[in-house]
């Protein structure tokens, strides 16, 4: 793989997806003439063309284009980071590709040092399938950046086989599946519901919440003077109050350095 080809990747990406919410046309070529213009007035110019190129070599080819380091740096700083260095130091990509599978599985860890995937496996005599399961198992999870301008990322999502259960309950923070219809008086399990158990999480690191990195995003409930925040939109697993999006005043008020986080 050539050098900071996944970076350029998940850079490319980044971009187009905050120009997408940025821009009124839904057009790929719209979404890129909007970028054309935000770049021309605040940083240096990139013609959407040239965009273009980037992305469909990189992003949809998977295969290297030679881009200038300003360009780079213009680009993270469009997602609020100081240079291209700084965007990549947040974080790490482990990429690799299960021959005859169905699709290719990208796992994002952040503050991780870059590994191959061959060089593990040679060391600890693991398989794929082994060497997959382990790295869920210790990046499983949700992290949201603590600075501003970075976006919320889903580093994992729960292994493929538990959406293929017929049921889920709620337990804390998330939903587990099991495939049990059953599992005693205090814990409600409902039909499994696949995006609601992929998407749906309770935020427990209000603190790493600010305005840029949440409106549109989070939403939240507030019972009893307690304010939860959830990763989508819908009803409360506990309470069955509808969500609501989170506001500027909530996050005031209850996120960023306001957090009350659990013991």
């Amino acid at each position: 793989m050539s050098k900071f080809l996944s970076e350029k990747k998940k850079l490319l990406e980044d971009v187009y997806e905050q120009a997408s919410k940025e821009a009124t046309e839904t057009s790929f070529n719209g979404i890129l003439l909007h970028l054309e213009r935000v770049l021309q007035d605040k940083y240096e110019g990139l013609s959407y063309k040239t965009f273009e190129n980037y992305y469909k070599a990189i992003v949809e080819k998977g295969e290297d284009y030679n881009i200038k380091r300003s360009t780079l740096d213009n680009l993270s700083k469009y997602l609020g980071y100081d240079d291209f260095s700084k965007y990549c130091s947040e974080w790490k990509t482990i990429e690799y590709t299960i021959q005859q599978a169905v699709s290719k599985i990208v796992i994002t860890i952040i503050n991780k040092p870059i590994f191959t995937i061959p060089d593990i496996i040679k060391k600890n005599g693991l398989g794929i399938l082994e060497m997959t399961f382990v790295l869920l198992m210790v990046t499983g999870g949700v992290a949201f950046s603590g600075n501003e301008g970075k976006d919320l990322r889903i580093i994992s999502e729960p292994l493929p086989p538990a959406v293929d259960k017929p049921y889920m309950y709620w337990d804390r923070d998330r939903y587990m599946a099991t495939d049990s219809s059953y599992l005693g008086p205090q814990i409600e399990v409902i039909p499994m519901e696949k995006k609601l158990f992929i998407y749906f999480k309770r935020i427990t690191r209000p603190d790493t919440l600010n305005e840029k990195n949440s409106m549109g995003r989070v939403w939240y409930d507030k019972s009893n003077n307690h304010v939860e925040f959830f990763t989508s939109f819908g009803r409360h697993p506990e309470n069955e109050k509808a969500l609501k999006d989170v506001s500027k005043g909530i996050l005031e008020t209850y996120a960023g350095e306001n957090a009350i986080l659990e013991k």
